[in-house]
């Protein structure tokens, strides 16, 4: 018999998230979260992604013994300014059997109907900043800290359970030694002297700080057009600013400005810190946090976590100009490979931006849908 319980309290919740610890134990492909970390991200006074949403977290049990998992979402924001009537899931992991992912499944369904939404849609989380998607290829490649990894019969759960493709992505990768300086370096002066625009490039986080509300402004301008998006609002911008740009090597964030000190583009890059999260295995004390920063520090594989350039500026070239002081920094650190975060598969314009470094998709994913 199968059983399904709301995971309210503290304790739940880090059963709720420690359950795929038990079911990719072993798998080298696996990269764990930091359980304090999510426990944060469920905590409604703490992630401001409750004052615009609602998630219940739900686990289902087998002869007493845990066996699936699901978060059942609602993003209001989604809902009311986009008039998307879509309730979201996320945080899905499961043992191969139907049954229990129709189990879970149906409070998504309840939850959908109890608010007189449309359809579900998911993996996803909250917002756009969060993991997306379930693995469809690439199983046999190592995972980022921001994709969710999964086996391969999730997908065949959701497409005998009625579901449709509703989005794919595409996640790809190349080795630095592809990207010629050639490529870029006179075309990035040029638009530099036309356009009269500057980089700028960091030390020092507190140099970065004064320039993150606008990067914010500037990611939510330059991705409104791409499907699913909900954008980030002030006090999420404050709560990512603590939580994340900190712990960001200044040296990988790069933005451009123009003459009036405006943001026009900016790029943001993270060291892989795949390995170490396993080694970590979800714990950053006692020795967890110290492999964190042994990667940060040593790591020769970046991962592109963010790049947005804004409308008026796109199709002008100006990537030129991040990918100019991305290759001298990569230079610097002895960079060996680059690997890109999923990208809608039909957001053509993003994939024009590194056609020139022939790179290879080792990972596609997609999100499912289901009519309520």
């Amino acid at each position: 018999m199968i059983t399904v319980l709301e995971a309210k309290t503290k304790k739940e919740l880090t059963h709720f998230i420690k359950f795929p610890f038990s079911l990719y134990k072993n798998n080298k492909f696996w990269v764990p979260p930091i359980i304090a970390d999510e426990l944060e991200t469920f905590d409604k006074a703490k992630n401001p992604a409750f004052k615009n949403a609602e998630a219940y977290f739900y686990i289902a049990y087998k002869d007493n013994k845990i066996v699936g998992r699901i978060a059942a979402i609602i993003n209001w924001s989604e809902v009311n300014d986009q008039h998307k009537n879509k309730v979201r899931f996320g945080w899905f992991d499961v043992i191969d059997d139907l049954e229990v992912t129709k189990a879970l499944l149906e409070k998504v369904y309840e939850l959908g109907r109890k608010n007189n939404l449309e359809y579900v849609e998911g993996p996803m989380g909250f917002s756009n900043l969060d993991k997306v998607g379930v693995l469809t290829e690439g199983f046999d490649e190592l995972g980022t800290m921001i994709t969710w990894y999964n086996y391969p019969y999730y997908a065949t759960h959701f497409e005998q359970l009625g579901f449709v493709t509703e989005k794919e992505y595409l996640e790809n990768k190349f080795p630095f030694k592809n990207v010629k300086l050639e490529f870029f370096d006179k075309a990035q002066e040029l638009i530099k002297r036309r356009y009269q625009l500057k980089a700028l490039n960091f030390k020092k986080i507190a140099a970065v700080l004064p320039h993150v509300d606008k990067m914010f402004d500037l990611f939510n301008a330059s991705y409104a057009s791409l499907a699913s998006f909900v954008a980030i609002t002030d006090i999420q911008k404050e709560y990512f600013k603590k939580k994340y740009i900190s712990f960001i090597n200044p040296e990988y964030i790069k933005f451009v400005e123009d003459k009036d000190g405006k943001l026009v583009a900016f790029a943001i890059v993270m060291p892989s810190f795949s390995r170490a999260l396993q080694k970590a295995n979800g714990k950053l004390f006692p020795f967890g946090f110290l492999h964190l920063l042994n990667a940060r520090k040593n790591s020769k594989d970046v991962t592109f976590y963010l790049i947005g350039v804004h409308p008026d500026y796109q199709n002008k070239g100006v990537h030129a100009i991040l990918f100019k002081e991305m290759h001298t920094t990569f230079t610097e650190k002895g960079i060996q490979n680059c690997i890109r975060t999923p990208e809608l598969a039909d957001n053509h314009a993003i994939h024009l931006l590194w056609k020139n470094f022939n790179p290879t998709t080792h990972c596609r994913r997609k999100t499912f849908r289901k009519e309520l």
